[in-house]
Formats: structure tokens, sequence, C-alpha cells
């Protein structure tokens, strides 16, 4: 065979395959998907995704079905996921958690990116709000933080968990603010913990939005500030909290990914279509009811963020592990 005549085989054997994997995403979804979620029924986390099932069970003509699989720190949901048939039947949607402290919690489940899941698209952010008892009289970050210098330790934090991400934005502050607090961790979620700061138990809270609008709103909750990179629209008298600690950010996250092995143009369509969604201003309006702000991105995009979000907690989480 001749070189021109290999190299136009070459060709039409590359054309033929592009033209399938069209074929293959075109068709995508011929059935119902699944997509396990790590967090609990009624959860923030689980109202987030199934404002996004619904839509994409709109565009693509097919059920999408939301299956809930919370426990042991979300390595159940991962372990489930992560052995699930690659062809794009079952995706998982995880809280930045399962990324960030799964290793130091579940060393054995996957949560490496891209070897363990094929990440598909970021759907929002979660901005950690540092928030105080009305009674305290303290108005201010800069004042919570002189009231701390000359009280260490005894100004207390709640936060849902221990290596959660409100957890770690109590860590953070401490240490780039050079103050001591005394953290008081609840398993069963913030309801528990904001009880506790109105009957004086605990001073502040640490949470995201979802749980605390409604109480900073009726001024049950004094705000202090927001762990987002700007000011938030709903809340544009809230100073971000690098305002007075710089480049000081912290949210929590939610990123869709798939088993790995997971057909790369199933995977683009995916993320091709849920940045339609989430561009879509009603489904940005619905999520930032719910404290989430839409940050829809590529498949590669949401590789690097997850990645930089490992090294930013990494040395953190470390020290934790040390009982530093």
């Amino acid at each position: 065979m001749t070189k021109a005549r290999t190299t136009l085989l070459s060709i039409i054997l590359f054309a033929l395959a592009l033209t399938g994997d069209r074929a293959q995403a075109q068709s995508y979804p011929s059935g119902p998907v699944k997509v396990i979620s790590d967090s609990a029924p009624g959860s923030a986390p689980d109202a987030i995704l199934r404002i996004v099932a619904e839509r994409l069970s709109e565009a693509w003509g097919q059920q999408v079905v939301v299956v809930n699989q919370p426990g042991a720190g979300g390595s159940l949901a991962a372990r489930a996921a992560a052995g699930s048939t690659p062809d794009g039947t079952t995706l998982f949607m995880a809280v930045s958690s399962a990324f960030v402290t799964m290793k130091g919690v579940a060393p054995n489940i996957p949560i490496e990116v891209p070897g363990d899941f094929a990440p598909i698209s970021l759907i929002g952010e979660q901005p950690m709000f540092i928030t105080i008892a009305p009674q305290t009289g303290i108005r201010t970050l800069p004042a919570l933080i002189e009231a701390a210098k000359q009280k260490p330790g005894e100004i207390s934090y709640a936060v849902s968990g221990r290596g959660r991400q409100s957890h770690l934005t109590g860590e953070m502050l401490q240490r780039r603010a050079g103050i001591k607090l005394l953290m008081v961790p609840y398993s069963g979620g913030p309801a528990q913990a904001m009880s506790d700061l109105m009957g004086e138990r605990v001073q502040m809270l640490i949470e995201g939005g979802t749980a605390l609008i409604g109480a900073m709103q009726s001024g049950k909750l004094h705000a202090l500030a927001v762990g987002s990179q700007t000011r938030l629209a709903e809340f544009p008298d809230l100073p971000v909290v690098a305002e007075t600690i710089p480049n000081f950010r912290s949210a929590g996250w939610l990123a869709m990914v798939a088993p790995p092995g997971t057909p790369e143009n199933i995977v683009r369509k995916v993320s091709d279509d849920l940045k339609i969604i989430l561009d879509n201003p009603e489904v940005r309006s619905k999520l930032a009811a719910v404290g989430s702000y839409a940050r829809p991105m590529s498949p590669q995009d949401t590789t690097d963020f997850i990645q930089t979000e490992q090294r930013t907690w990494g040395p953190l989480l470390e020290e934790l592990s040390r009982g530093q």
C-alpha cells in the first residue's frame, strides 16, 4: 500500500471515529440517569441537586433520578459511584469535603481527580458566613478578633461536623488572625447549633448561607463577614473576610463527576448541558435562594479547581490530623 493510500485510510478511520463519538453523544442519554448524592434528603446540597436534576430531565427527555447515600463522611456514596458502570447512566454529585477532606477520613476511598473520577462540572459554591449571637455585642470581624485576643479560647464557635468546610473556615480564621477560639462540632447539622446559639451555649456559628439566611434576616443572628471573593448582591453591606484578612476565601461547593472510564464525549455533553442550565437566570435565582451561586466549568477547569482546593486546604488538614 502506498504512503498516500495509507494516509487517506487513516484520515477516513479518524473521521469515522469522530462521527461515532458525535452519534453517541447526540443519542445520550437513551434511558434514565441516576445521580448519586452523598447528602441526606432535604439537606441544602440535596435541594440544589434536585433543582439541577429537574432541568436535566427536561433537557434530555429522560428521567434523572436522585439517589441519596449519606454517611461515613461521604465514603459510602463515593464507593458506590466509583464502582458504577462507566457508561453515563450513573453520575455523582459530591460536596467539597468528599474531595478535600475524605483522604484523611477514609484513605482507601477514591477521591483523586482525574484518576478516580472523571470531572464534569462545578455546580455551585456556598460561601461560608461567620455569624455571631447578637447578645455578644460584637458587630464586626475586627471587633471579634480583638475580643478573641483578649479572651483566648473563651469564644466558642459551632460547626456542622469535624472536617467540614465550616470547621476548616474556623481553623483558617484562627491561624490567619492569630486568635484562639473554641470549636464545638454538631453532627446533626446547623439546626441544633443554631438552637444552642440562641440559648447562649455557643457564641458563634460558621456555616453556608442556606441554613442561616432566615435567622440573619430576622435578627436572630448577626453576620460579621462572608468568605466569598466579593460582596454578595443579596448582602451588599456585609463585608467579605478578605477586607480584614487579605486573600481569605472559604466556600463549600458541589461538583458533578462520573465514574472513571466514562467516555469523554459523554462527559463533555453533560458538562455542556449543565452550563446551559446553570446560565439560565431562573435556575441561578433558585440556587441563590438556597445559598448557592452557580459556577459551571469545563471538565478541565473542574479538574484544575478541585486540585487547587486540595492544595489550599491540604496543609491545614495535615496540621489538624497531627493535633496541632
